[in-house]
Parts: C-alpha cells; sequence; structure tokens
C-alpha cells in the first residue's frame, strides 16, 4: 500500500483547500480511512474518519468546515479533505492514515501517508 498526500499550501484566514491523499494498493472491502494533523512538539489530532459504509466523525473543531470523501477505483481509493472557512489554528501537517479490514473505525491505522502542510494566515 503506498499512500502519497497533495493539495496543501498557504490560504489567508477564511480561504479554502482540498487534500487529496491517493492509496495504492489499497484494496480492503471493510476499511477506515482517516485524515490526522500535527503541529511540532504538539499531539497529532484526529480531523475526520469515512469508513467503507461512507459513515463519517469530525473532530468539534472542524464540523461545519471540513468535509471527508472517498473515490474507489480498481485498486486505489483516493481520500479527501475539502476545508472551508480555513483559520490560523488549523495550520498544521496533514497527514492521511488508512487501517486494516475493519468493518467500523477504530484507533488503530496501519498506513499512512507522508504528510502535506497546511497553513493559514491571518
Amino acid at each position: 500500500v503506498h499512500m502519497v498526500e497533495s493539495g496543501g499550501g498557504s490560504v489567508q484566514s477564511g480561504g479554502s483547500l482540498r487534500l487529496s491523499c491517493a492509496a495504492s494498493g489499497y484494496t480492503y472491502a471493510r476499511f477506515c480511512m482517516a485524515w490526522f494533523r500535527q503541529n511540532p512538539g504538539k499531539e497529532r489530532e484526529g480531523v475526520a474518519t469515512i469508513d467503507a459504509y461512507r459513515d463519517t466523525r469530525y473532530a468539534d473543531s472542524v464540523k461545519g468546515r471540513f468535509t471527508i470523501s472517498l473515490s474507489e477505483d480498481n485498486d486505489k481509493k483516493t481520500l479527501y479533505l475539502e476545508m472551508n472557512s480555513l483559520k490560523p489554528e488549523d495550520t498544521a501537517m496533514y497527514y492521511c492514515a488508512a487501517s486494516y479490514y475493519v468493518w467500523r473505525c477504530g484507533n488503530d491505522f496501519a498506513y499512512w501517508g507522508q504528510g502535506t502542510q497546511v497553513t493559514v494566515s491571518s
């Protein structure tokens, strides 16, 4: 499984960005995929999750502003994070993650991308 994020960048407060994560070779029929974020010296924070049934969950800090979605192809899944009304506190390195075969999202993720930086200026 190879996961590659893209779409990060620098925006002003109130702006939007769309992150993508291409997960090639990730073919589980039941799974959980997620976005996390982290700043240097701080704990990693879960941002949003989506499972094979397209059930989604969000951190309180991003509810109503971020949307997680997923598309599937033969042997690849592509995870998205649409981020609107961005705030300076959303600045972080964003990582996508994917689980082994699971029925519902939990806390364990087996595969991680390399991260993409999002910077929001005031």
